[in-house]
């Protein structure tokens, strides 16, 4: 088995991908999706808030799709803020097993064998207002998903590094906080330019 890991600059395209993969019989538990909540909020309702703490689930969300969209749930993920999330990944990233140096959503990541230089650029484009969706692919269905994934145009890790790197960043970091919407906005305005 292996973790297959994705970016999409928009919250349509991984709605679109979800969609596939669950067509193409892939199980709804072995798909994640994590995305910004501010770039999604037009397209996933929240039904309820909660003042849970740092961390903790914050609401749930219904998101207008059958199987793994129908289960989003809005929570606190450490550098990035509310997102908008369902699946194994997002448990994980809540959850202490992550722990260690790196913890949080890039520690999950590792954990579940994203190349960790991978898991930083995945989760500061998550930061930065995209859609992150991250199956476990048994053998057999590997070459599928990776079609299919690739269909919805993800975003390239390795332009994306240079992106982020040429404005002077070095990795995902936690403390560093959420973007707020209007930088979100904006940096999917350069993304397009």
């Amino acid at each position: 088995m292996q973790t297959i890991t994705k970016v999409y600059d928009t919250y349509e395209k991984a709605h679109q991908a979800v969609g596939a993969l669950e067509s193409a019989g892939i199980p709804v538990a072995s798909i994640s999706v994590i995305a910004n909540q501010e770039q999604s909020k037009k397209h996933v309702e929240v039904s309820e808030m909660s003042e849970a703490g740092p961390g903790a689930g914050l609401g749930a969300a219904v998101g207008g799709a059958a199987g793994l969209l129908t289960g989003l749930g809005i929570m606190a993920i450490p550098g990035l803020g509310p997102v908008v999330a369902a699946g194994w990944l997002a448990s994980t990233a809540l959850g202490v097993a992550a722990g260690g140096a790196t913890g949080g959503i890039v520690g999950s990541l590792i954990n579940a064998g994203v190349p960790e230089d991978h898991a930083h650029i995945y989760s500061e484009a998550v930061r930065r207002g995209g859609t992150m969706l991250s199956v476990k692919a048994e053998d057999h269905n590997v070459t599928t998903i990776h079609s299919i994934l690739d269909e919805h145009e993800p975003l390239d890790p390795v332009e994306q590094v240079a992106s982020y790197r040429s404005s002077g960043w070095s990795g995902f970091d936690p403390d560093a906080g959420p973007y707020e919407s209007t930088r979100t906005t904006a940096e999917r305005e350069r993304k397009t330019m």
